[in-house]
């Protein structure tokens, strides 16, 4: 990730890795998301997900992710959208976000 001069996410993104490390055994780093920014939303981010689900189903966790970049970001093309999940992406892609 050095080569993004800005990182910023919803702080779900910690209890997702810490989570998926335990699964299979390592340990948090803590310095993996020091440089990122944990960004809450001031309101609902109800257009958020209806914007999202018009282009296409996500399960919970995957659309509050791409909720909060629409939220965070005014223009998605000028943003990349990083993300291991195949669908994710592909509804961030149509979104006009860059994978």
């Amino acid at each position: 990730m050095g080569s993004f001069s800005y990182l910023a996410s919803s702080n779900l993104l910690e209890s997702e890795a810490r989570a998926a490390l335990a699964r299979i055994g390592r340990t948090f780093d803590p310095t993996a998301i020091a440089n990122i920014e944990w960004v809450s939303a001031s309101r609902s981010l109800g257009l958020e997900f209806e914007r999202v689900l018009e282009i296409g189903y996500l399960r919970g966790a995957d659309l509050w992710h791409v909720a909060t970049a629409l939220y965070i970001f005014d223009e998605p093309s000028e943003v990349t959208f990083l993300t291991l999940d195949r669908r994710q992406g592909e509804i961030a892609v149509a979104l006009g976000f860059q994978t």
